[in-house]
């Protein structure tokens, strides 16, 4: 998909990763374009699955989600179905921020937004430690966010 962009698309996506919220008009002013253009641009690019979303980026500290982990999960059985039966159980976890299936010496790692060692605690205890398949869950607790971006390097034509 990506090479059926041209120059004016990478530049709409960027200003767009800057401010979702941006107004067509804005948008067409800063790429030098008609608003009817822009916005035709705009929707294709939402119809062919290039733009997912919009959404509002709220701030996990404000809202008393302070301690971020990040929790690597070994798998000892390999069989399909136990994979899928972790993977739908994650999906149904709200404090699950990202799951990434991985290779290497982990299977999987959790993002995972709490509010306190407590939560942490009762998170591994009750709603990963139980799940068919799990041999071993290592968490590391974030200390510092020294760069969180949703930006996509952008490289364009």
């Amino acid at each position: 998909m990506s090479t059926d962009l041209d120059q004016l698309d990478w530049r709409l996506l960027e200003e767009l990763q800057k401010d979702g919220r941006v107004s067509n008009a804005e948008l067409a002013r800063r790429l030098n374009l008609s608003p009817p253009a822009t916005h035709a641009r705009v929707r294709k690019l939402e119809e062919t699955g290039v733009i997912r979303q919009y959404v509002a980026l709220l701030d996990r500290d404000r809202l008393g989600l302070d301690l971020l982990c990040f929790i690597h999960i070994r798998m000892h059985v390999h069989e399909l179905n136990a994979l899928e039966s972790f993977q739908e159980h994650v999906l149904s976890l709200p404090e699950v921020l990202e799951c990434h299936h991985l290779t290497g010496q982990y299977d999987y790692v959790l993002k995972v937004a709490l509010s306190n060692r407590r939560e942490l605690q009762d998170f591994v205890r009750y709603k990963l430690v139980p799940l068919r398949g799990v041999a071993q869950i290592t968490t590391s607790v974030l200390l510092e966010e020294v760069k969180a971006t949703t930006s996509l390097p952008l490289i364009g034509d």
